[in-house]
């Protein structure tokens, strides 16, 4: 297959949130992707991309396509995260009051990333920026 894909999110752009992953959406539709994978991938990119979007100032989300997996790794320039484990806790959130009010940032990101990729890694330097990488397989 060897499909090679690339997307460019800008923070607080709400208005184009979710792109990313519709278009992934598609594309595996297109390649006919049983219904169950696309669900769990589309969830798991649709919650990086939003991440970005909700806190960082832009992100690069690159997606690669081989016979039997997906991966998606998504590059950001923001705060960083200064404690991933605590982060990847159900509820826990740094989301601004302002994304709050717009009904995001209820702190169930990462653990859905978590719940619906195959394969998760997150490295992040706070005041630079986050790295996850995804993978999941068909």
């Amino acid at each position: 297959m060897g499909i090679e894909q690339q997307y460019t999110v800008k923070g607080g752009d709400f208005s184009h949130a979710g792109s990313a992953s519709s278009h992934v959406r598609k594309l595996l539709k297109q390649l006919e992707i049983a219904p169950e994978k696309i669900r769990r991938i589309v969830i798991a990119l649709y919650e990086a991309e939003m991440n970005i979007v909700a806190h960082a100032i832009s992100g690069i989300v690159r997606i690669s396509l081989e016979n039997d997996a997906i991966t998606m790794v998504l590059e950001d320039q923001g705060p960083g995260i200064p404690d991933i484990e605590q982060a990847m806790k159900e509820g826990f959130s740094t989301a601004s009051r302002k994304v709050r009010e717009m009904g995001f940032g209820a702190g169930m990101g990462l653990a859905n990333m978590k719940r619906n990729a195959d394969l998760l890694e997150i490295t992040s330097t706070v005041g630079v920026g986050t790295t996850v990488r995804m993978t999941n397989y068909f």
